[in-house]
């Protein structure tokens, strides 16, 4: 992490760290889009990140301690990216922004109904959900016999994509 902060306020240090245009979106499309590639967090980003916005990101959330990289045991030329548990612990956050943005802005149906879902599920589902995605991005196994949150999310996000 930068040694340079203008305080130590949480909520100022939380700013310096996620306060900047993209680095939420890419955390989102991580979490929520298990976009784990830099060619499908570019292509497919909702808001049409820039390739260098991107790689900058990354490298910031790397040196964060927000998002690890890998090599892909898969491809020899590319890498895989991880959320930590630091970004993990997220889930609630972007819960709590989900439901503010669709309380207090524009959003679409399809795009606003994950963040229904998460509001409407309250921390029981958003602690499943980061259960969840310790086994996806950090190996470690969530407890046994519980439903998939990543597939109801999508699962809802693509029936609004029906619906239009």
């Amino acid at each position: 992490m930068k040694d340079e902060r203008r305080s130590g306020c949480p909520i100022n240090l939380a700013v310096e760290v996620l306060g900047d245009k993209w680095s939420l979106v890419v955390i989102r499309d991580m979490m929520f889009g298990n976009r784990r590639h830099f060619r499908e967090l570019l292509n497919n980003s909702e808001e049409g990140i820039a390739s260098n916005i991107l790689a900058s990101r990354l490298q910031r959330l790397v040196e964060n301690g927000l998002v690890s990289k890998a090599a892909d045991p898969s491809h020899k030329q590319k890498v895989i990216y991880s959320l930590t548990e630091t970004a993990i612990q997220l889930v609630p956050v972007m819960a709590h922004l989900g439901a503010w943005g669709r309380r207090h802005l524009p959003v679409t149906r399809e795009l606003a109904i994950r963040a229904e879902l998460l509001e409407r599920g309250g921390p029981e589902l958003w602690d499943e959900f980061m259960d969840e995605l310790r086994e996806q991005h950090l190996g470690i196994p969530r407890p046994a016999g519980t439903e998939s949150v990543f597939a109801r999310l999508r699962a809802a996000y693509e029936a609004e994509l029906a619906r239009e």
